[in-house]
């Protein structure tokens, strides 16, 4: 094994360390590929881990600042999914950079969840409510 795949062995272990150091964050397995997840929704995945990057699911607001502040280590992700908001981040980027992205992912898919969650309670409270 060559010095380099050692360092991308090591940057996506840093990558799943500080994913998994997110409050309730579990790893799990989306198309044979390690994922991170909070309350069964995945917010990052390792799917390129192979070629150094990270996946991280943003709204394409976060995805835009994200790159616009640091194109040299974040861009979309191809496609449909890239539009909305699937970003890709190299994993050999400086823990601080890791660590921020990786929580904004983190909170997008957890504030999604808790309006969801919202919506489902307002919708099935006014339906109790008719007489």
């Amino acid at each position: 094994m060559a010095s380099g795949d050692k360092k991308g062995i090591a940057d996506a272990a840093a990558y799943r360390r500080l994913a998994l150091a997110m409050p309730g964050a579990v790893e799990g397995s989306h198309m044979g590929a390690a994922d991170f997840r909070i309350n069964e929704k995945i917010f990052a995945t390792l799917a390129y881990a192979r070629k150094g990057l990270g996946t991280l699911i943003l709204t394409p607001e976060q995805q835009a600042m994200f790159i616009a502040e640091a194109p040299e280590y974040f861009s979309a992700a191809a496609g449909g999914w890239g539009r909305a908001g699937a970003t890709l981040v190299r994993v050999d980027a400086p823990e601080s950079v890791l660590a921020g992205a990786l929580s904004t992912a983190f909170h997008a898919v957890l504030a999604k969840q808790l309006e969801k969650k919202s919506a489902v309670n307002n919708s099935s409270g006014s339906r109790k409510k008719k007489s």
